[in-house]
């Protein structure tokens, strides 16, 4: 991941399918794969909150690029039960060193109507 907003990830030279931080395709086991680079914005499909390996709940989600692939990450911005299903989110610049964590952002936080 860049310091500027965005996110690289690889296209396959052979059949074009985009992954993230794969050693081969997922769709032909090629080994040829591509660095490109994305703008990062993404829309949550799937989010959970999660309280394994800490005393805190946080949130887990599965974000997809429009470049056409998905990836489980964590969504910041907002508590973990307010990040919701269709919420466009960035990628926050860095990346932690000692995990390879990539963190997202919400674009907008949630609506004040929306607290409990």
């Amino acid at each position: 991941m860049h310091e500027e907003a965005g996110l690289s990830y690889q296209r396959c030279r052979w059949c074009g399918t985009a992954s993230f931080r794969r050693l081969l395709c997922p769709v032909c086991a090629s080994s040829d794969l591509q660095v490109e680079h994305s703008a990062g914005l993404g829309v949550v499909v799937r989010s959970g909150v999660v309280h394994r390996y800490t005393d805190a709940a946080r949130n887990e989600s599965l974000v997809r690029l429009p470049e056409g692939f998905a990836f489980r990450c964590r969504v910041v911005g907002a508590a973990p039960h307010q990040v919701t299903v269709g919420a466009q989110v960035r990628p926050v610049p860095g990346e932690d060193p000692d995990t390879g964590e990539v963190v997202f952002e919400l674009c907008e936080p949630p609506r004040r109507d929306d607290w409990y």
